[in-house]
């Protein structure tokens, strides 16, 4: 069973864990008055090994058959993302917290679908935040080694530049009393000339993309900043 319904981008990935097809159902049925509906894939507590591996971005079970409860959240309690389990009616949750400390255990009450769907909507606000961090830190990452780079470059193109002038000014003095030399050195001589200009041409297109390369850089830092500040607000 599955559902999409983002139009703000890639919809969230929720696990639904259960023996009885009434939990999955009333989850779903409840979530539709949410402001952004998941993608919902549902398993019986039998096939849950089925969806390891699988990109999750948290896990809900609940109503399982009494056999398999610690097997699959033994499972949850070692699942990279986040995972919560609804108790059944006279389970203890503080020995399901102690036992499972990875796992958000929520006692059954009169309200606990509702409890459920704000609890899990909120984890899944923070697993997209926490996706936007990473991707903030990879580009500041980036953005050190283009950095480092561009610092090298910057405090060798004063050398690198004398030299080519000096190399430019020798070929174009050269080919001012290339009378003096037989056709093969002229031509030499001339593809020496050709090449430095090459060279400081290059150098200039070097400081044009290094301008470029920042503009672009503080603009993707300012957009995951932003992206982040507004989920955190929603």
């Amino acid at each position: 069973m599955k559902q999409r319904n983002n139009p703000n981008g890639a919809a969230r990935r929720l696990l639904v864990i259960s023996d009885q097809s009434g939990f999955s159902r009333d989850l779903v049925a409840r979530w539709q008055m949410q402001p952004q509906v998941p993608e919902f894939t549902a398993l019986g507590g039998d096939l849950l090994r089925s969806a390891t591996g699988s990109p999750f971005d948290a896990s809900v079970a609940g109503d399982l058959q009494t056999a398999r409860t610690s097997e699959v959240l033994g499972h949850l309690n070692r699942s990279l993302f986040p995972a919560i389990y609804v108790a059944a009616a006279g389970e203890s949750v503080h020995v399901l917290r102690r036992e499972y400390p990875r796992v958000t255990v929520i006692p059954r009450h009169d309200a606990w679908l509702d409890t459920l769907v704000l609890v899990t909507d909120e984890v899944l606000k923070r697993a997209e935040i926490s996706t936007h961090i990473t991707r903030l830190e990879q580009t500041a990452r980036l953005q050190q080694a283009y950095a480092a780079l561009g610092k090298y470059m910057v405090e060798a193109r004063h050398g690198f530049n004398n030299a080519l002038t000096s190399v430019l000014g020798n070929a174009e003095l050269l080919l001012l009393r290339s009378e003096s030399l037989d056709e093969g050195m002229q031509d030499q001589l001339e593809t020496v000339h050709a090449m430095a200009l090459r060279l400081h041409e290059m150098m200039q297109r070097f400081t044009s993309l290094e301008l470029e390369m920042q503009c672009v850089g503080k603009n993707d830092v300012l957009e995951e900043s932003a992206a982040v500040s507004s989920m955190a607000g929603a």
